[in-house]
């Protein structure tokens, strides 16, 4: 009988929580094989199966457990089932019976040729449905309640006060405790400004196919923020600093840490030496990184040590915001929806794509020079992208100015 236990996983953490099962109690499992998943405060690991045998569950989903708690056996001495080893089958097509339409075409929801007719000609939305026919078909009368009570999802009680209580997990606790922490340990202030992107989405418009092609990887918003943020910092390294102790750590690198956020929770992965990345590498990372994230397979080092992070609310929407720091790091750099807006341009009105920007730093470190230096760096940088290759105007670069 082998014993399975909580692994080591950072110096720091004491304890985790038991995600998700992913085999189950009294199941074959190989060796190798994924057994659970668990949630620490800072990210989501696997344990696997030591040796291949009879799997018996000792811990349930939802329990925190300590460093060394056993979560499960493995009876490596059991014989193998015969039930183990699924024959494979041939699948045949099977014909759609002619009742069985589906009610748009980009969606496989299935619905009565009568409830198919409706949604077309009023231009149903199906997820607004609450399907009640055998094999989650749309009946008729689903369609009418639905447009019998627009903007609510049928089957829903109205009025209703139920509540339900969910236990905090342990990435979502120590969220709740760094951001506690962030406001109550740093002098914390947000200066913004306001950057026009319509350079930059003229090179993304004349280079994205190009580039993807070349590299394998989109261009978009991130890799422009990330070089100029880099050439910034080190031209301003208080932003890139941060406490320890009595002691102010100054550092020669970038250390990008991105906001994502996970299913569980935000996560800010890093991207490291950001300075020294070519756009398509800080692209790829972002990608790789992203995914991860999306997956709960960020490790532990991943999401360690970053120096600046840059996070980006204008994905879901956001005009303007105030980011809190990312402690001990000593700045944070907001990006936004990009707004059409009207601007004075050599005395005329223009629409431009415009974008706010919102440095929140801490001013025991950071002093409002600095912190508006950075930030009308970083616009001049982005607005003027060819300043991003050498970081400064390519003419003076060759003059050595």
């Amino acid at each position: 009988m082998i014993e399975i236990k909580v692994p080591t996983v950072g110096e720091s953490i004491n304890e985790v929580s038991l995600a998700k099962w992913v085999k189950a109690d009294g199941q074959w499992v190989e060796r190798d094989e994924v057994l659970a998943e668990l949630e620490s405060e800072k990210a989501t690991f696997e344990i696997n199966a030591e040796q291949a045998g009879i799997l018996k569950i000792i811990a349930k989903e939802g329990d925190t457990l300590s460093i060394g708690d056993v979560v499960c056996t493995i009876d490596d001495k059991a014989t193998k089932p015969a039930s183990a080893v699924a024959p494979v089958k041939e699948e045949k097509a099977v014909a759609q019976p002619m009742a069985e339409t589906k009610a748009t075409s980009k969606t496989d929801v299935k619905a009565t040729p009568v409830a198919a007719a409706i949604i077309a000609d009023k231009q149903v939305d199906t997820k607004s449905i609450s399907a009640t026919g055998s094999g989650g078909k749309i009946m008729k009368q689903d369609v009418m309640e639905a447009l019998a009570q627009p903007g609510r999802k049928t089957g829903t009680v109205l009025y209703s006060r139920e509540e339900k209580a969910v236990k905090l997990s342990q990435l979502r606790k120590t969220i709740s405790r760094r951001l506690v922490e962030a406001k109550n340990t740093t002098a914390m202030l947000t200066t913004f400004n306001e950057v026009d992107m319509s350079k930059i989405m003229e090179i993304r418009s004349q280079f994205k196919d190009k580039f993807k092609e070349t590299h394998s990887v989109n261009l978009g918003f991130m890799s422009f923020f990330t070089k100029a943020c880099a050439y910034a910092l080190q031209e301003w390294p208080a932003v890139n600093a941060y406490f320890n102790n009595d002691e102010l750590i100054y550092h020669d690198y970038c250390d990008v840490s991105i906001a994502v956020s996970a299913p569980k929770g935000l996560v800010v992965p890093v991207i490291r030496n950001a300075e020294s990345l070519s756009m398509a590498e800080i692209e790829k990372k972002v990608v790789e990184l992203a995914v991860k994230a999306r997956d709960n397979k960020l490790t532990m080092e991943e999401m360690q040590g970053g120096t600046f992070t840059i996070t980006n609310g204008g994905v879901f929407g956001s005009l303007m915001s105030t980011p809190i720091i990312n402690i001990p790091q000593s700045a944070i750099l907001g990006m936004h929806k990009i707004e059409e807006r009207a601007v004075v341009v050599n005395g005329q009105v223009v629409a431009r794509p415009m974008m706010y920007l919102a440095l929140s730093y801490d001013h025991r470190i950071i002093d409002g020079k600095e912190s508006v230096g950075f930030l009308v760096r970083v616009k001049e940088l982005l607005e003027n992208p060819s300043l991003l290759l050498f970081g400064k105007d390519p003419v003076k670069a060759l003059l050595e100015l």
